[in-house]
């Protein structure tokens, strides 16, 4: 194709696009929201709407509904990206209140106990990866949607805008697809009531996208050409509104996207990140070298204590096989975790590796421990190898230890250190505070934070003086030595005598004794 037939392509799909967008918008009285990402083609959308709302409005026609473009802030974009969508939400502003258009921007977050700092150093969730995304719910659905529903709230039903497009993945054709209403321009929420979508670039291709942008003024001023030169270097793509879990399930990943966050550690490798560095951008290496950390350690057994959250104990079965009459145990890599081969010998294990492993049979497992002094809530690794009649298992892992959540906390605050002269701010001081109640809450008696903070920037946060321990180091070890006298686990006493604290004046004697019972369960308890 030529290039006069390409710009009288993308000319017709573009013309096709507004016509569209203007039978919808004046079809009824439903409000729009349109997703902006920053990226070549929520930009695309939301340009299409502006010229088109411009052009109905030149012509007299009624502009009689509110376009509302929301931009999530992951508290975690790439500091490239999230100063460029702020300043273009800030122009698109001052451009529609300038020219009287029904639009408002809005710039919507997680709250403040579901941010990724807080989760992953304050709660101890591992890092995301494609099992447990935990990221993509708590920081990009939940606050667009509790958007989305307080529209919802106010007008009983709200179109939502998406700059998806067909072929542009396999994915997000099936998603496209699943949400079409035969015959209709708009389509179904998955999980949404009251809440309907919209596709108007779905006939794009990426070609199409970047022949418009490149050949239209954005209306409030930002140049289109800089963000064609953020996408030059590298083939990658902007994450896009994320609505619902469905369509979070079909999409993927966006760890492989300019536009997403800087700590995605859901692909192997971040192309974004990588791509801004090898083409300028130096500055950004240690986020890039910190994110490859988490990656690396995510499955370091040693940073995972050996319950869940819940305090819970599970076991995770591994293959087996048998080789030259041995059998064999594998221990497969994982992330940063090396394989590991077991041999079985004479009830009896070696390994190819210098790591030492104790066989033990399932209804040894609580001796084992108990002669061992192991304690499941530490990161120490007792490289246990349980048999069971069906097959060989190792102890699962939960959150984080304290200990690694300590190390991830300073490398991030040196990090920030560098950064102060630029103005790039990585974790929140509202975050930090919340991340040291969290510690609290999980039974951390040592205030740490503040002096981890102190150590970096050698002043002082203002802690909150209401989140005080319930003890101090000195009264800690006094009741560690007690505890480990009359062979009773620390953890249960600590989090009793919280439960004290915490239930004067506002909990029930029934909520209490459940609390107890919860407590006194634990399966690290009867291990």
């Amino acid at each position: 194709m030529g290039l006069l037939e390409e710009i009288k392509n993308y000319s017709s799909l573009a013309d096709e696009a507004k016509k569209t967008i203007r039978t919808v918008y004046l079809n009824d009285n439903r409000p729009w929201v349109i997703g902006f990402s920053g990226g070549k083609d929520s930009t695309t959308v939301v340009q299409l709407v502006i010229e088109e709302l411009l052009n109905m409005k030149s012509k007299n026609v009624p502009l009689n509904k509110k376009v509302y473009i929301i931009s999530s802030d992951t508290m975690v974009e790439t500091p490239l990206i999230i100063s460029r969508i702020a300043e273009s939400l800030n122009q698109i502003k001052s451009f529609s209140d300038k020219s009287n258009l029904p639009i408002e921007v809005h710039l919507v977050k997680p709250e403040i106990d579901n941010t990724f700092w807080v989760n992953l150093i304050g709660k101890g969730y591992p890092a995301p990866n494609q099992s447990f995304r935990w990221c993509t719910d708590r920081m990009k659905i939940d606050p667009t949607n509790r958007f989305i529903k307080d529209k919802i709230s106010s007008y009983g039903e709200v179109v939502v805008l998406l700059g998806v497009r067909e072929g542009e993945s396999n994915s997000r054709d099936r998603v496209i697809k699943a949400h079409n209403i035969e015959g209709k321009l708009i389509m179904k929420h998955a999980t949404l009531a009251n809440a309907f979508t919209f596709a108007p670039i779905k006939a794009f291709s990426v070609d199409d996208v970047w022949n418009y942008l490149l050949n239209s003024d954005s209306p409030w001023g930002t140049d289109n050409r800089e963000l064609f030169q953020l996408y030059s270097d590298s083939n990658v793509n902007e994450c896009p509104l994320i609505i619902d879990a469905e369509t979070k399930e079909k999409t993927g990943s966006c760890g492989n996207s300019r536009f997403g966050c800087w700590v995605c550690t859901v692909v192997n490798e971040d192309k974004a990140l990588t791509g801004f560095v090898e083409n300028g951008e130096d500055w950004l290496r240690p986020l890039l070298s910190y994110r490859n950390w988490l990656k690396t350690h995510r499955d370091d057994r040693k940073m995972r204590m050996k319950t869940r959250a819940n305090g819970s104990v599970y076991l995770i079965k591994l293959k087996d096989k048998v080789v030259d009459g041995i059998q064999q145990v594998i221990i497969p890599k994982k992330s940063g975790r090396e394989r590991i081969v077991l041999n079985v010998i004479n009830n009896r294990i070696t390994s190819d590796n210098q790591e030492q492993f104790t066989l033990v049979q399932e209804k040894e497992l609580n001796r084992c421990i108990k002669i061992n002094r192991i304690d499941l809530t530490k990161g120490d690794n007792p490289n246990i190898i349980i048999q069971k009649d069906d097959g060989y298992y190792m102890l699962g892992v939960g959150p984080y230890t304290f200990e690694a959540r300590f190390e991830m906390i300073r490398k991030l605050l040196e990090i920030q250190r560098e950064y102060e002269n630029r103005g790039v701010k990585l974790i929140t001081d509202e975050e930090l505070r919340q991340i040291r109640r969290e510690w609290f809450k999980r039974g951390l008696i040592e205030d740490k934070l503040p002096k981890i903070y102190a150590d970096i920037f050698d002043n002082d946060l203002n802690w909150e003086q209401n989140d005080i321990q319930v003890m101090n180091k000195r009264q800690h070890d006094v009741l560690s030595k007690l505890c480990e006298k009359s062979g009773v686990h620390i953890s249960p006493v600590i989090e009793l005598l919280k439960l004290e604290a915490e239930s004067i004046g506002w909990r029930t004697k029934k909520q209490t004794l459940e609390k107890i019972n919860d407590i006194l369960t634990k399966d690290y308890l009867h291990y």
